[in-house]
C-alpha cells in the first residue's frame, strides 16, 4: 500500500487513483486499465488526454509492484455517420455513410481502410511519448463472435436494459414501442439501416434492410454484422475484459450520461462492478500550431504537439495537471514559459534548486518522473539515466537564429563563455529541444521574436551620436567580449558606453539592435553579444 512505497505522500493524482483502484477493486496482483475511441477522424489532442491519463495511472500501479494490462480499444465497428471537414475525397466518403468505419476506404490510399489510417497515425506516434498499450480492434472482435454471449445476455435482459436507460430520461425521451439493444449491418449493402424482426430466444436473429430490402436470419455465434448499442456495448466489454479502471470525458460523466447508465448495466445485467474512473476536462489551444492547421480544419493532434514540445514536455503538460482541470496548450510565446516551468521542475527533481518544502519537492519530483518517456524496471516511473544539460528554450531560440538555423553550429557554441559544455550523452536531448525551437521560430513565433543577423557591409541609418556609441561598443566591449565573466559585467560595460556618449541605455540598446538585426528590439543585449562569435560581431560592426 501507499505507506510501503517511496512515492507515498506525493500528492500526485495518478498515485491517488492507483491507491483508489487497489482499495476499491481489492489488492490483486494484476489489474486491467482501459481506454479507447472511435477512429472516425483525426485523433486530436483532447482524445490524447484520455490515453496519457490512463498511462500515468498504469505507471503508478506498476510502481506498486502490480501487473497491469493496458488495453486501448479502437471502436472501428461504429457507424460512419458524417465526413469530417478536414478529409480529402469528401464526395466519395459520403457514399459510405452508415457503413461500419472499418469498411470505409482510406481517402489517402495508404492503409486498408479509413479507420485503419487513423489508427496507424496514432499507433505510430504513441511510442514516441512512452505509451505502448495493447490495441484491441472491435470490428475484428465482433466479427469473430467473441461477444456472442454478451449480445445474447443483452437480448435476454432487454426489458431490464430498457428500464435502466429510461431511468435517466424524462417522459418525452423514454423508449417507445419495441426496442432492441442491438443493431445489424446489412450483409448485402453494409449499412446499418436495418430493423430487427424476431429473436428466437436463443442464437437466431431475423432482420430486414430498409435501404436495400435484404432479409436474413443470422446466428449470433457466426454473425459478422450484429453489434450492441453504445450504452450496452461499453459495459459489456468492461465485464468481458474485467476492466478495473477507465477514465472518461466530462460529456460521458454528465448526470445521466453514458457512464451513469453503463455503471448500472454492468452491475445489473453483466454482474461486474463498473471500473474506477475519473472525469477529464477539455483542452484549449492558444496560438497557431503551424501553417498546416487551416487546411486541416484546425484539428491539433499529437504530431502537431511534438513539433513544438519534446516528448518529455508533452508528458509534463498532462502529468502536471489534474485531469478534471481544463487547461490550454500554447503555441505562442507561452511556449517559452512552459519550457521554463519544466526546467524548474527538473532542477528541483535533481536537487539543483531547493523546493519550498518537502511536500513540494515530492510532488515536483513525481511529476518529473511521470514526464519521462522511459520507465524504470517493471514499468515504474523513474529519473532519466543521464542528467540533462539545461539550456533555456529562449536562449536556444536565440542561438539557433544567430546560427541562421544551423542546429549543429548552435550547439557547438554552448561552451563559449561557460564553465563547460554538454557531455556527449547530453547532446541528443539538446538536439531534440533544438529541433522544436527551430520549428517554433519558423512556424509559430510572433514576428517580433524573430531576427536575422545583418551581413557584413550592411549599415543601419543611425544619427551621428548613436553611430559613435556603436563604434565605442565595438572597440571597448565587443573587442574584449571574452573578458567578461558573465552577462552582468558585460551589461555594466554597455551602460558605461552609453553614459560616456550621453545616451540613456534604451537609446543605445535600440541603436545596437538596429546595427545587428535591423530591429528596435531583440534578445537581452549582454547575453546576445556574448552568444555571437566575436569575429562575426566585429565584421558586422566594422562599417561604423
Amino acid at each position: 500500500m501507499a505507506g510501503e512505497h517511496d512515492d507515498a505522500g506525493t500528492g500526485h493524482w495518478a498515485d491517488e487513483t492507483a491507491e483508489k483502484i487497489i482499495r476499491e477493486k481489492g489488492n490483486k496482483d494484476g489489474y486491467t486499465c482501459a481506454s479507447g475511441i472511435t477512429p472516425s477522424g483525426t485523433v486530436h489532442i483532447g482524445n490524447f488526454r484520455e490515453i496519457i491519463s490512463t498511462d500515468l495511472v498504469v505507471r503508478a500501479l506498476r510502481d506498486r509492484g502490480k501487473t497491469v494490462r493496458f488495453i486501448y480499444s479502437w471502436d472501428d465497428y461504429d457507424v460512419f455517420r458524417k465526413v469530417p471537414v478536414n478529409m480529402p475525397g469528401r464526395e466519395e466518403l459520403e457514399t459510405y455513410l452508415r457503413f461500419p468505419i472499418t469498411m470505409v476506404p482510406d481517402p489517402w490510399g495508404r492503409d486498408s481502410s479509413y479507420a485503419r489510417h487513423h489508427e496507424v497515425d496514432v499507433e505510430s506516434v504513441l511510442p514516441l511519448v512512452g505509451i505502448q498499450p495493447e490495441f484491441l480492434y472491435q470490428a475484428e472482435r465482433y466479427r469473430a463472435s467473441l461477444y456472442a454471449g454478451g449480445i445474447r445476455r443483452a437480448l435476454e435482459h432487454r426489458e431490464t436494459l430498457k428500464n435502466i436507460l429510461d431511468r435517466f430520461r424524462d417522459e418525452d425521451h423514454k423508449i417507445q414501442g419495441e426496442w432492441w439493444p442491438i443493431s445489424v449491418f446489412c450483409a448485402n449493402c453494409n449499412k446499418d439501416e436495418t430493423e430487427i424482426d424476431n429473436w428466437d430466444e436463443e442464437w437466431g436473429i431475423d432482420y430486414h434492410c430498409l435501404s436495400c430490402g435484404h432479409r436474413e436470419t443470422v446466428d449470433l455465434r457466426g454473425a459478422r454484422g450484429v453489434k450492441l448499442g453504445w450504452r450496452v456495448d461499453w459495459p459489456m466489454r468492461w465485464e468481458y475484459e474485467k476492466v478495473d479502471f477507465e477514465p472518461a470525458g466530462k460529456d460521458h460523466h454528465s448526470q445521466g450520461g453514458s457512464f451513469d447508465t453503463a455503471r448500472h448495466v454492468c452491475k445489473e445485467v453483466y454482474g461486474w462492478e463498473a471500473p474506477v474512473t475519473f472525469r477529464y476536462d477539455f483542452i484549449g489551444i492558444k496560438g497557431n500550431p503551424g501553417k498546416m492547421s487551416s487546411s486541416r480544419g484546425k484539428v491539433v493532434d499529437l504530431p502537431d504537439l511534438l513539433k513544438v514540445y519534446t516528448p518529455e514536455l508533452v508528458r509534463y503538460l498532462f502529468a502536471g495537471t489534474r485531469p478534471n482541470t481544463e487547461f490550454t496548450i500554447s503555441f505562442d510565446l507561452d511556449v517559452i514559459k512552459i519550457y521554463e516551468d519544466y526546467d524548474k521542475t527538473e532542477r528541483i527533481a535533481w536537487g539543483d534548486e531547493q523546493a519550498k518544502n518537502e511536500g513540494v519537492f515530492k510532488q515536483e519530483k513525481r511529476i518529473y518522473e511521470f514526464s519521462q518517456v522511459l520507465c524504470g524496471p517493471g514499468g515504474r516511473p523513474a529519473m532519466p539515466p543521464v542528467k540533462p544539460y539545461q539550456l533555456p528554450f529562449r536562449h536556444l531560440c536565440n542561438l539557433i537564429q544567430i546560427a541562421d538555423g544551423d542546429i549543429d553550429r548552435a550547439i557547438s557554441t554552448l561552451s563559449r563563455g561557460e564553465p563547460g559544455g554538454p557531455s556527449p550523452e547530453q547532446v541528443p536531448g539538446i538536439r531534440a529541444r533544438a529541433l522544436r525551437a527551430r520549428y517554433w521560430i519558423d512556424e509559430c513565433a510572433p514576428e517580433e521574436f524573430r531576427f536575422k543577423l545583418r551581413s557584413p557591409g550592411e549599415k543601419a541609418d543611425l544619427p551621428g551620436p548613436q553611430a559613435a556609441a556603436i563604434r565605442s561598443l565595438r572597440d571597448e566591449v565587443v573587442a574584449r567580449i571574452e573578458s567578461f565573466r558573465d552577462d552582468k559585467s558585460c551589461a555594466e560595460a554597455i551602460y558605461g558606453v552609453a553614459e560616456r556618449h550621453g545616451l540613456d541605455g534604451k537609446t543605445l540598446f535600440r541603436a545596437s539592435y538596429q546595427a545587428l538585426i535591423g530591429k528596435d528590439q531583440g534578445p537581452r543585449l549582454a547575453n546576445f553579444l556574448r552568444s555571437i562569435d566575436k569575429a562575426r560581431l566585429l565584421s558586422i560592426l566594422a562599417v561604423y
